[in-house]
């Protein structure tokens, strides 16, 4: 319920998400053999990758910053390397270290992960599918600029869905599967402490999607999730990123919602739930 992926296992908390300053991936040595195979039809374009594969220019992009603090570096195998690209580059934008209006290409950020520029290329065309960023012509991909009033428009969209189906779920569902969703509420709250906006947005995204997945129809989940994320972008000219009190206070959100909904007690639940989405206006 923060506005703001990561690089590695997805959906680990409790620790800060790696980003695309610290996670350098490191793709085996077979497994570059094998995706250089793979791309044998754009080996001249990546051999020019110092000065942008496919056209893309590299030279104007500003550098990315060194690492506050060293992390580890996980291994990549070969099957998951777009998606977990996809992963690394979700949680840059969520900390804001893709910024708003810049264009990136993906040699340059091929040459950060350790892979090549596939990869990079067909992850950002995930997110420009997404509305996250936008094609531009033989230099690469520009983050999306956002305002507050595209921010208010999810918040009231994901209040329409979010808020019967809740409701509807509190008469329904009884007290045990409300007791199972726990570990995910205080897996937000541990995030939250550590104050990884990051970390907290990927279990923010689980806590609501195993409540709604409760009821049972997997295009309301969906939608909501896809909803949920473009949410926890970053804004341009918007508010401070909340720090780790905002986090926090987030966090307490759910648990107090789990326990008006084990308690069935519906004006808690839904003044709750209503007064969560209007916090995200």
């Amino acid at each position: 319920m923060e506005q703001a992926g990561s690089l590695g296992a997805r959906g680990s908390t409790g620790s800060a998400a790696p980003d695309i300053r610290t996670a350098s991936v490191r793709v085996p040595a077979q497994a570059r053999t094998a995706d250089a195979e793979r791309e044998r039809g754009v080996a001249s374009d990546e051999s020019r990758s110092a000065s942008g594969a496919r056209g893309e220019h590299t030279h104007s992009e500003p550098p990315i910053p060194h690492p506050r603090v060293e992390t580890a570096r996980p291994v990549v195998q070969r099957a998951s390397v777009r998606g977990q690209i996809l992963d690394a580059l979700r949680t840059a934008l969520v900390a804001g270290e893709l910024a708003p209006g810049q264009v990136y290409s993906a040699p340059v950020l091929g040459e950060r992960f350790g892979v090549s520029a596939t990869p990079v290329r067909e992850a950002m065309q995930q997110l420009a599918l997404e509305g996250a960023v936008e094609v531009v012509p033989n230099r690469g991909f520009r983050v999306v600029r956002r305002g507050t009033r595209e921010l208010a428009e999810l918040a009231e969209i994901r209040a329409l869905l979010e808020v019967p189906v809740v409701l509807r779920l509190a008469r329904t569902v009884p007290a045990a599967r409300w007791a199972e969703l726990r570990p995910l509420a205080e897996a937000a709250a541990r995030a939250a402490s550590a104050g990884c906006r990051a970390t907290y947005a990927e279990c923010d995204r689980a806590f609501h999607h195993a409540i709604l997945a409760l009821a049972g129809n997997d295009q309301l989940v969906q939608i909501a999730d896809d909803l949920h994320r473009r949410a926890q972008w970053p804004l341009v000219g918007g508010p401070v990123p909340r720090g780790r009190a905002d986090l926090m206070a987030d966090a307490a959100e759910h648990i107090a919602l789990l326990d008006a909904l084990t308690a069935q007690d519906l004006p808690v639940v839904q003044s709750l739930v209503r007064e969560h989405f209007a916090d995200r206006t």
